[in-house]
């Protein structure tokens, strides 16, 4: 055998460790950009909760705000009296007949501005515009039993303008005489009765103490 011909496999073996260690290199490397924290999408997010004790009556609610995105709302309803309650969250018949929401769902939120940079949410009976409607706003209203509880969810995004530096979010409720509401409708997940709106001014309101949208907690009472 010539020595140019004993030297080919010396040089392949030394051209496949080469390529060996290259493909080593490259497998290390690509392990090491995924590991990589600065790859990592970064995602601000603000959750807290509050519990607000009323007159035979606990509301806990929990806001979970992601920036830029709109304020979500989970809440539970403790009747802790002896008697039924009134829970005013689910809308108005208006507009169940109109489709902007479900029968037994819960309501789109009123809300109004402070002036000062902060934003009042408000699920509560309203009283009756004037001049009457032809299709009045009656108040909805799910009837929860002593010692029993009632769940509900809602989302709200500002339409126009900045977002708000503060938001607090109120809920009215009200003892349950038969004497006031009528015509239970079943027909959602929900049983819902409609209120009178001379409810609108004798209703118990349960507001969440303010929460401030940018450190995500809520204020100290």
């Amino acid at each position: 055998m010539s020595p140019r011909a004993g030297a080919r496999p010396a040089l392949l073996a030394a051209l496949l460790v080469a390529l060996g260690s290259a493909a080593c290199a490259h497998g290390s490397h690509a392990v090491y950009d995924q590991a990589n924290p600065s790859m990592e999408t970064p995602m601000s997010q603000a959750q807290a909760t509050t519990t607000v004790e009323g007159d035979g009556v606990r509301l806990e609610a929990s806001f979970d705000h992601a920036a830029g995105g709109p304020l979500r709302v989970r809440y539970r309803v403790h009747n802790t009296g002896s008697a039924d309650l009134a829970v005013f969250d689910r809308g108005d018949r208006h507009a169940v007949l109109t489709g902007r929401h479900g029968a037994g769902e819960v309501g789109e939120p009123g809300f109004r501005e402070d002036g000062q940079g902060g934003l009042e949410l408000r699920h509560a009976a309203r009283p009756l515009p004037q001049p009457a409607p032809t299709l009045p706003p009656t108040p909805l209203a799910a009837r929860v039993a002593p010692g029993q509880s009632l769940e509900g969810h809602f989302s709200f995004s500002p339409l126009v303008g900045d977002q708000p530096r503060r938001l607090r979010w109120c809920l009215g409720v009200a003892p349950f005489n038969e004497r006031q509401f009528r015509s239970p409708d079943g027909s959602g997940d929900v049983e819902v009765w409609q209120a009178s709106f001379e409810l609108s001014e004798s209703q118990q309101l349960l507001c969440t103490p303010w929460f401030d949208a940018a450190s995500g907690t809520f204020a100290a009472d």
